[in-house]
């Protein structure tokens, strides 16, 4: 008899077949269901912010309080017939943690209870939520129980100490899970005198899971110091010293003391005649001293990449000029000790000294490399959710409305080119290897640079803006993305670009106070840095999207966030409407929507062809 062939497959018994096929298929049909009732909730509730600008405690503060969004969820959540003081009301409450009596409001505790209840299952319902992480084990059965539909104990409305802190863990669970996703569209650094406060809430167990953040110019700025680019490891510093934010140099356990013993002896504050804003005189020594060497550095950098355009920066030879001649007129300082009127790109030996030691810091720094890690591991030039394009400050462009090449790319392209950078150079600051010349040198183009996707302007006046008396030299004229972001044209050419429907940015800030908006008539291009800083208008906005709404919210300024804390009050809040849904809407809406029914139309076929199998094999 001849033998079976070795490669020939056997055929298996229905035995061997039919409950591995039915396992197979029961397990794919729960991951299909899985996705079917992702696609049919409710998109997240999400908040953008931007420009924070080291505005920790501000940050901290208004956070704590959810912009606005508390409000709103109620609103949605309960019914129509609840009147704002009523919904107000159990905002109190939430918000406190307690119940308490309003004359002008009588709601029992029972009534309470069965609000937040709905308010909690309106969250969860539609996001998903396990609820063993939100709710502590004390008070876990009943609440689940309430939000099933189950009947619980009588002591949960009869005793009042048991519904007090029911109501407690409720306004606890339901603060847990206000705000879904946070968009951060960058620039945490400079300016103010708390970046490492803002990144380590960020990054914290509270709020790493639901945070997505795009980088800025001033983010840029830092990671390309860390990366080992010398002329950002002094423009960074100058920036700290302009503000004096000696504290926040020691809690990065920066040691700045030969910069400061040079920076005193060699330009005294009395003789930094030029537009310094340190109001210390230390502050002002390095101020000066770590322009100069930020300065010298830079137009290296300029003059070795030729393709960066940027010759119009080149201002020593200029100066070292005007001092050989004696044509000081137009300037407001004019004492150089560092610089070589022969060769003024030329460092000292004491300057070479202070910028190897400051950045060798830089490279070991490991309180710097945790928060810039943030960035590196996090960070992206853009990022899509919920329909909307989140960006910085803009997409290059041109003034007849096309967008702008650099580097051979442009639009989408040229920035996902510029992220695979950026991560090529965030893995080797966080394993401590050599970085190539030309990726360092890059960072300091997307700080300055003219068709950088972080700045926008035809040019950084700094050295104008420090030392030339005619204010007219000091303008940045800002390019074409705003202009062009108001054409129908343009904005067509942006949603097709990257597929989406709105555009997010900040960078810019809009000026609330003098009737500015933030979004254009037709909602598509949304501004939301309205000048967060205290060095701006100390006000800020933010922008919510829930499944019913998208609006502004014009942020209140520090004085008024006080004011309402006097009071045991909600601080104001401004609100811009941007866009309301007739129906809620779903993640099935989404860019994010139509991956997740790629998926479970690929597990359906999947369904198909093992039911036909295992029907087959049982016949």
């Amino acid at each position: 008899m001849p033998s079976r062939p070795k490669n020939k497959p056997q055929k298996l018994s229905k035995q061997q077949t039919s409950p591995v096929r039915v396992g197979e298929i029961d397990k794919l049909a729960n991951e299909m269901l899985q996705l079917e009732t992702a696609l049919n909730a409710n998109i997240p509730t999400t908040l953008w912010i931007s420009d924070l600008h080291g505005e920790g405690d501000r940050f901290k503060s208004i956070l704590r309080g959810r912009f606005g969004v508390l409000y709103q969820t109620c609103r949605e959540a309960l019914p129509n017939t609840f009147s704002p003081e009523k919904i107000q009301y159990l905002v109190k409450i939430i918000r406190r943690k307690e119940y308490f009596r309003d004359d002008l409001v009588y709601m029992d505790m029972q009534d309470v209870i069965l609000c937040l209840v709905e308010v909690l299952k309106y969250k969860i319902t539609n996001i998903g939520y396990q609820i063993n992480e939100i709710l502590k084990p004390e008070f876990r059965d009943p609440i689940s129980r309430l939000l099933s539909g189950l009947t619980v104990p009588d002591p949960v409305f009869e005793e009042d100490i048991i519904s007090k802190r029911l109501i407690s863990h409720l306004s606890y669970a339901i603060s847990q899970v206000l705000l879904d996703r946070i968009q951060v569209l960058g620039d945490i650094f400079d300016r103010g005198p708390q970046p490492d406060k803002i990144i380590r809430i960020l990054s914290s167990p509270a709020y790493n899971r639901i945070v997505d953040y795009v980088y800025g110019n001033h983010d840029i700025l830092w990671m390309g110091a860390a990366s080992g680019n010398l002329s950002l490891i002094a423009e960074a510093l100058r920036i700290t010293s302009r503000y004096d934010h000696f504290e926040l140099m020691d809690r990065l356990h920066f040691d700045t003391t030969k910069l400061a013993e040079f920076a005193e002896r060699t330009y005294p504050a009395e003789k930094a005649t030029g537009k310094f804003k340190a109001k210390t005189d230390r502050g002002r020594s390095m101020e000066k001293a770590l322009a100069i060497i930020q300065f010298k550095l830079e137009e290296r950098t300029i003059m070795e990449n030729p393709a960066y355009d940027m010759s119009s920066r080149l201002w020593l030879d200029r100066l070292a000029a005007m001092l050989k001649e004696g044509k000081t007129e137009g300037l407001n300082d004019t004492h150089f000790p560092t610089l070589d009127l022969d060769n003024p790109q030329a460092l000292t030996e004491e300057e070479h000294a202070i910028i190897d030691d400051l950045s060798r810091q830089f490279a070991s720094n490991s309180k710097m490399k945790r928060l810039l890690g943030f960035f590196f591991t996090r960070g992206n030039t853009y990022h899509i959710h919920s329909n909307t394009l989140n960006i910085h400050a803009l997409v290059p462009s041109t003034a007849n409305g096309e967008f702008e090449e650099f580097m051979g790319r442009k639009g989408k392209y040229l920035l996902d080119h510029i992220q695979e950078t950026i991560r090529k150079v965030g893995e080797k600051y966080i394993e401590g290897t050599p970085q190539s010349q030309h990726d360092q040198d890059l960072f300091f183009y997307l700080w300055c640079g003219p068709k950088s996707p972080f700045f926008g302007k035809h040019a950084m006046k700094t050295f104008e803006r420090y030392f030339l008396i005619d204010k007219e030299t000091h303008v940045e004229r800002t390019l074409f993305w705003k202009d062009n972001m108001q054409t129908d044209a343009f904005k067509k050419k942006m949603l097709k670009e990257f597929g989406v429907h709105r555009v997010v940015f900040g960078h810019t800030p809009v000026n609330y106070m003098k009737g500015a908006r933030m979004a254009s008539e037709d909602g598509v291009a949304i501004n939301v840095d309205g000048g967060f800083a205290e060095a701006y208008y100390n006000r800020g906005h933010s922008l919510v999207h829930t499944p019913h709404q998208l609006y502004g919210i014009i942020l209140p300024t520090p004085d008024e966030i006080k004011e309402a804390e006097r009071k045991l009050e909600a601080a104001p809040l401004d609100i811009e409407l941007i866009d309301e849904f007739r129906q809620p809407m779903k993640m099935k809406d989404t860019i994010e929507g139509q991956n997740l029914k790629v998926q479970r139309d690929a597990i359906m076929n999947q369904i198909r062809e093992l039911t036909a199998l295992h029907d087959t094999n049982i016949k």
